[in-house]
């Protein structure tokens, strides 16, 4: 069995909204309360960054998926979207929706744009992040296969 450890270092100087800043490997940035829930907006929060995993997650998975079948494209982009309930103040993360968009090479078949979809669908559920979130997010997929104009 491999194990695999990611170390984040935080600082945090002040009360809620202050600006903190955060540093993992390849990641450093300044933290804070976003404007939307009364804090200052600066960097980003734990809402973006667990979406941002979430997504990054997928995208990922996806692509090595459609490696690993030989499915060629094109282009692969997506849009996550985050909804973050606020009830009686106190605040649930709610769903996040992925809305990727897969653009195959212009000779796919029939069968190549329904092996585009099952992958999608399949790298959901095989993501390491939506696997670690299930049962307390909500996720939701929106996928679009399209093949490239001539």
């Amino acid at each position: 069995m491999a194990e695999h450890h990611f170390i984040l270092k935080a600082h945090w100087p002040g009360l809620r909204n202050d600006i903190g800043e955060i540093e993992a490997g390849n990641l450093k940035t300044k933290v804070s309360i976003p404007p939307e829930m009364d804090g200052p907006g600066v960097g980003t929060n734990p809402d973006e960054m667990l979406l941002g995993a979430a997504a990054t997650c997928y995208i990922i998975t996806l692509a090595a998926m459609m490696q690993r079948s030989g499915l060629e494209k094109e282009n692969l982009t997506m849009e996550s979207e985050a909804i973050v309930d606020v009830t009686d103040g106190i605040f649930t993360y709610k769903k996040i929706i992925h809305r990727p968009h897969i653009v195959l090479k212009q000779n796919a078949s029939e069968k190549d744009m329904a092996l585009a979809n099952r992958l999608a669908k399949k790298a959901e559920t095989s993501c390491m992040i939506s696997r670690a979130i299930q049962g307390n997010v909500e996720l939701d997929l929106n996928v679009t296969v399209d093949v490239a104009a001539g």
